[in-house]
């Protein structure tokens, strides 16, 4: 028998009603595949919990105006969420993409308000400036990964070293103060509905699943796993390490750049603050989500659950009139309770005969 480019297991004719290999490997494809969409969809019954809770705690919890808010804030979240978890996949860290939320916004914002309010005064279209915004994002995003790579520093020192560095720039570009009047197209998608639902809303749903349509099923996002799983095995199989970094780097300082405008126009105004303390939040949501620190593990759709956890909490300890250190105590609490369950989970795995 030729076997060339076939299998046994493939050919060979078995019984009637006999379960043959290639149905029995289909099947244990689907149960593998069950598996893994019930472990990233772990968080729907605590999510499912935190609902229940919130009626109870406040009659406002329910309310359209509530949700709706939870739901834009959760949106700012959502996309520097998105940012920061493609940057875990592949081994690497950024905690400057706060930062990248307040500078993107603000340095443009300070070009258009007129002089008499602090700013320069500049006629630029709104749309120009926006997408300045964006570039602006993606050139942090391009320095932190040249200096990661090429330079081969610590990518927490050099983020954190960007993070204070932009901090700086916000701080001094606005003198302290705040920006506003600014024009109507910045605050578009911070007032418009689309079927009722924020715009904000829709477009972060859209960059989720992009994003996860992405890491499944084209060659980059798969690539994306193998380098944070082994880089030197991804590079010996001929994957393009370092600029897949550098782009992701890029990618995400565009995508915080983006969270820094939707934010913007959810308040109506650009503060000297924007921004701080996220970075928290963001990994607090990641890792919750199942998304490894380690790199090549975690997926979106657990990146998003966290997202909606962490903001139904936030909002519950809101309404309660929780005073704000001790929402950041319980982040705090909340990652490192997941790194331990993650930790605990791991260790049964790789013992599991």
């Amino acid at each position: 028998m030729n076997l060339e480019g076939s299998s046994v297991l493939e050919t060979e004719p078995t019984p009637a009603g006999a379960t043959t290999p290639r149905r029995g490997a289909f099947v244990l494809r689907l149960l593998q595949g069950s598996g893994k969409a019930v472990h990233e969809l772990a968080l729907v019954p605590a999510i499912g919990l935190a609902v229940l809770v919130g009626a109870l705690v406040s009659d406002a919890f329910l309310t359209s105006a509530n949700i709706t808010n939870l739901l834009q804030q959760s949106a700012v979240l959502g996309v520097v969420v998105i940012a920061e978890t493609l940057i875990l996949l592949v081994g690497r860290f950024d905690l400057s993409l706060e930062s990248v939320v307040g500078l993107a916004p603000m340095v443009v914002a300070w070009m258009i308000t007129a002089d008499g309010l602090g700013g320069l005064g500049i006629s630029l279209n709104p749309l120009l400036a926006m997408g300045l915004a964006l570039v602006i994002g993606a050139a942090v995003g391009a320095v932190n990964g040249m200096l990661v790579v090429k330079l081969q520093l610590n990518a927490f020192i050099v983020t954190l070293a960007m993070l204070i560095l932009l901090r700086g720039l916000v701080l001094g570009i606005s003198h302290g103060q705040t920006f506003f009047d600014l024009p109507s197209q910045f605050l578009y998608l911070g007032i418009a509905t689309w079927i009722g639902v924020p715009a904000s809303v829709w477009i972060v749903a859209g960059l989720f699943v992009l994003a996860a349509g992405f890491l499944r099923y084209h060659r980059i996002g798969r690539s994306m796993y193998a380098i944070g799983g082994n880089a030197a095995a991804a590079r010996a199989a001929g994957i393009r390490v370092d600029r897949i970094i550098i782009g992701v780097y890029v990618v995400a300082g565009a995508l915080s750049a983006f969270a820094g405008l939707l934010l913007t126009a959810r308040i109506a105004s650009v503060t000297a603050g924007q921004g701080q303390n996220l970075i928290f939040t963001v990994f607090a949501a990641a890792v919750i989500g199942g998304i490894s620190l380690d790199g090549g593990r975690g997926r979106m759709v657990g990146a998003l659950s966290g997202v909606l956890l962490l903001g139904i909490i936030q909002n519950i300890l809101t309404l309660s009139q929780v005073q704000s250190f001790w929402i950041d105590a319980c982040f705090g609490a909340i990652i490192l309770i997941s790194l331990i369950i993650s930790r605990v989970a791991g260790g049964r795995q790789d013992g599991a005969p």
